[in-house]
This record gives C-alpha cells, structure tokens and sequence, in this order.
C-alpha cells in the first residue's frame, strides 16, 4: 500500500506505487499458478476453465457503481469504483473490482485515460491505458476479418447474392478518426475488388466487442458471432456469418481476447479489466465472463458502467443481468458537486467559486438519476465524490437534500485518501445489502422483452430519460417493419444516445421537460443480442478535440509514459 504524503498526479502516483506479483495478486483470491498465464510480472489472463471449475459456488454480491450524467467538469466513476473496492478490503471483506478495458480513443483524446485516478488507480495504469493484453487489437482484427472476408465473397463470385449497397458491417480502428466515418473501398479497376461505399466505427462499437462481453465461453462465443448480420442479399434476406463460414476463424482470433484480465489497485486489491464497450453507442459493460468470474472468487464485486444512469447502469440491467441472470445487491450513484453546478448553468471556468443556488438547481439531474434505479428496485447510496475546490456551505447543501430527499449519502474521498477515503461509502452500503438479502427483492426490469419494439423505446425513453414520447423516422419505422420479418421484435433495446443529457440533445443539461426521443435509424446486433436505435446526431466514430490528450504525451529515455493521466 502506497503511503500519502503529499498530492501528486495520477501517473506519478501509479509510477511511485509499489505493485506485487501477480501470482501474489492471483494466490489472495485462491488461483494457482496454473489458473493463470502471466504478461509480464504484474498482469494476466485467467484460464477459461476456472469458471467452469467455480460453476457450482455460491456467488458474493453485486455492487453497481453508476453516475449523474457526465460533464467535461468530471465525475470519477471509476475511481469511486476502485476505491469503494479498496475500501471493502480494508473493512475485512474480500472484494474484486471488476472495470472495462480503455480505448486509445478517448485516451488519446480527451480523457487521457480510464484506469482511475489519484490513489485509486488500477495498475500498471500506463499498460492498463495503452495495449494492455492486445485485446482491443484481437478485436478489430476480427472485425476487419469479417470485412475482409465479406469483400472478398463478392469479388470473387457472389455465391450468396449479397447485395453490395446494403451491406451493414463496417470496418473498425481503435482510434478518434472523423475521416473514416465515410469512405469509398473498392477502387483501381476489377483487381481491386467491387467498389461500394464503407466505413469505420471506432473498435469498441464493434458488435464484436459487444458479443466478447456478452460470452461466458468459446462455445458461447462461436455461437453469438455465428449469429451477425452482415447485410443482405438482392431480395433483403439477411446475410449472416454463418452463411459466409467465417465463425470458426474469428473465434480463433478471440480464443485469448475472451480470457478475463488479472491486474490490482493501487493498494493491492484484484481487479479484473476485461472488454470495453462503450455507453453512448454500445452498452457499457465489462464482460459478463469476469463479472461472473469474479462473483466466484469474491465476497463483493464491484463493477461499473458506463457515463450517467440514463446509459451504462440502464444497459446493464436491461441487457447484460437479463442475458447472465446478474442480480445486483445495489447500486452507487457518483455525483460531483463541481458536475450539479454545470447541470445547474454555471460555466466550466467559473466552476470553482461557490454557487448554492446553481448546485440546487443542478440537483434535479441526480434526482432523476436516484429515481431510476429506484424504478429497477434496487438500494442505492449516492457518493458525493468531493473535490477541493468543494465548500463546506455546498457539501451541506448536498447532504441536506439527500437527507431530506430520505436518499442514502455518503462523502467519498478516495482520489485523495484511497481506500481509507471510501470507508463511509462502504459503511453506508453494506446495511442496504444485507437489508435486501433479508428481504429477497429482485430486480426489476425497464421493459419485458415479448413487448413490441415501439413498447420498449417509449418505456426507456418515459421512465428512463424522462421524455414524454419517441419519435421515428420513415427509415426507422421501416426498419421496424423489416425487423419484425425477420423475427427480431422480441430482443432488448440498446440505445445510442449523448452521455451528456438525459434527452437526445447534449445542450440540454439539467433534468429536460417535454421532449422527445428521436430515433433516426437503427442497427440489428444479432449476434450480440440486441437491436441498436441510434437517436440524435450520436457517432459511432467519434472525432478527436481541437486540443487532444495525445500532444502532452511522451516517453521518457528510461520508457515511462509522460502525460498519461
């Protein structure tokens, strides 16, 4: 365990850390050496027949860290998530953190990377948020696999009639690249294959990432990516990898990617970084196979999801606990008052003077956020994530509103004190998880999958985001036609969606009244097992800022990152 003396940067912090061996790491949570296949000294991959072994052991319990809808001002989901977790383990309890894998994207961004912050960080943080274990890599190359391979069967004959204007899988690269959101593929002549408009979603959209998340085995696995809907054919008959025989090889690709990761926080605490979908456009969750790895191995698993409840905590308890029949004990929603006060009007640059009117206007974004996941039936604490620039006035405005709201609160320090900084955070959750044991309550979800698919868009979008109707495009309302053709009425809804409002719209801050949901088109993920409905302007390619992460970056002549963060 690291020893604070004064406040440093998070990665001069994770580079000052004293990390232990992984087999150590691995023998704390009753792995052998031959449960595991170390990368180097401090990380590694868990065979897949440890799961298997553990299938018949009682599970610990399920904590969902969550958050109020993200602002560039900061929340520290993550880091409230690694700290809760080092904080459990302080208190006696044995407890894995389980978290999503960074993209290059957002790393080179604009965040600068996702391994947490200050001390609670997971490390080694400069691998965690560059190429780790290559699992980001062994999923595009299954991607651009897949693509190639869909080119090559209409160059070289079109046996399966695959209509080359509606072919619906694209292309993916681990990176922010606006210019590969359009591309034409297929130039030079016949040699060059048959010309057709492409291209490129960033990797972690991929439904090939969604589907490695979503698989607890390799048989799981082959059977979701079996599944994927290329495109179709002249008629619209859907075109699937198993029509092109291609589920063999991309599974081969993946036979490592689908081991879950093994690495631990800054105070020695396991945790298990394993896929990473992301929120806005895919649905925000680390693998099932480490989530349930880790409920096997742990007394309390703490896991997070992606951006505002609204996205990560929805998908998650609508999509991956229905698909891996997950029951979570309860839920952390991460609040900053730096954040409330952007939700409440006040500027980015004027965030650090104190402003209680804004904060209480700001205050109906958390609201709204605490009555979703009462409307899933599960506790919640909220953890007010403090910052420095905090006042003593604020930080009781906070609490008096909780109090008075009768919301659970806790005040978490963990950026600044780790694990000993999320002790009343630990504290205040644990009643409410044994107090739902006791009782037996289970969760409820948002919509019942026999709904229609207009049924489950008006049940997100009313008691979710707190919209008053869902509007459909002529493209969209098609596609619901061709969709229930095809019999795919009946799986759940992923929305595509801005992190940053609850509406479709990322101006509108705060809690919206009276708006609509539009959604624009969608996109069947099959195999994954869900429909995607893309609504607003969202990409699934994002753009790199005026300004990205990736120009304060170096490496130093001893090979240790600069200006990761």
């Amino acid at each position: 365990m690291v020893q604070q003396t004064k406040i440093e940067d998070d990665i001069t912090i994770a580079q000052q850390a004293k990390m232990k061996r992984i087999t150590d790491i691995a023998a704390s949570i009753g792995l052998s050496v031959d449960d595991i296949e170390p990368y180097g000294h401090y990380k590694a991959k868990i065979n897949g027949t440890v799961l298997n072994r553990l299938r018949t052991k009682p599970d610990g319990k399920l904590i969902l860290v969550t958050a109020i809808n993200p602002t560039p001002a900061g929340e520290g989901k993550s880091t409230v998530t690694v700290g809760l977790g080092q904080a459990l383990n302080r208190l006696g309890h044995k407890t894995i953190v389980a978290l999503r894998e960074p993209s290059l994207g957002p790393t080179m961004g604009i965040k600068g990377g996702a391994a947490g912050g200050g001390y609670s960080q997971v490390l080694p943080m400069e691998d965690i948020n560059l190429h780790f274990t290559g699992d980001l890599h062994a999923i595009t190359t299954a991607n651009n696999a897949l693509a190639a391979m869909i080119d090559n069967h209409i160059h070289q004959g079109n046996e399966l009639g695959i209509d080359s204007r509606r072919v619906i899988w694209k292309r993916v690269v681990d990176l922010n690249d606006r210019a590969l959101r359009k591309v034409i593929i297929g130039l030079g002549g016949p040699l060059q294959g048959v010309p057709r408009e492409d291209g490129f979603d960033i990797t972690v959209a991929s439904e090939i990432m969604a589907i490695l998340c979503l698989s607890e085995d390799i048989d799981a696995l082959k059977a979701r990516l079996a599944q994927i809907v290329i495109g179709y054919t002249y008629t619209k008959k859907p075109v699937t990898v198993a029509d092109l025989k291609a589920q063999g090889a991309l599974t081969l690709l993946l036979k490592e990617a689908i081991k879950p990761n093994l690495v631990q926080t800054l105070e020695n605490t396991p945790a298990l970084i394993h896929g990473g979908p992301f929120a806005n456009i895919a649905h925000g969750c680390n693998s099932l196979a480490a989530t349930k790895l880790s409920l096997k191995l742990a007394d309390y698993t703490v896991t997070e999801a992606g951006f505002g409840a609204d996205l990560g905590a929805e998908k998650f308890l609508n999509i991956k606990a229905r698909i891996g029949q997950l029951d979570p004990s309860a839920v952390v929603i991460v609040a900053t008052i730096r954040a409330l006060k952007m939700h409440g009007g006040v500027p980015k640059d004027q965030l650090k003077q104190e402003n209680v009117d804004a904060l209480l206007n700001g205050l109906k974004n958390l609201e709204k956020h605490a009555q979703t996941i009462q409307g899933f039936g599960l506790p919640f604490v909220i953890a007010v994530n403090r910052f420095v620039t905090d006042t003593d006035a604020e930080i009781k405005v906070l609490m008096d509103w909780c109090e008075k709201q009768g919301f659970p609160v806790a005040l978490t320090e963990v950026w600044a004190k780790g694990g000993a900084g999320g002790e009343d955070l630990a504290n205040t959750l644990l009643p409410l998880i044994e107090a739902k044991t006791l009782l037996n309550t289970k969760l409820t979800h948002t919509y019942e999958l026999e709904q229609t698919i207009e049924e489950k868009l008006h049940a997100i979008a009313t008691k979710v985001y707190g919209a008053s109707h869902v509007e459909l495009s002529s493209k969209a309302q098609k596609q619901i036609a061709e969709f229930k053709k095809n019999g795919w009425e009946h799986l759940p809804i992923c929305m595509a969606k801005t992190q940053y409002s609850l509406s479709d719209d990322p101006t509108k801050l705060g809690r919206p009244q009276e708006f609509s949901i539009t959604i624009r088109e969608f996109k069947p993920s099959i195999g994954a097992g869900f429909i995607v409905a893309l609504t607003g302007d969202v990409m699934t390619m994002p753009g790199l800022p005026k300004i990205p992460s990736a120009l304060a970056m170096d490496v130093d002549a001893e090979g240790k990152a600069v200006g990761l963060f």
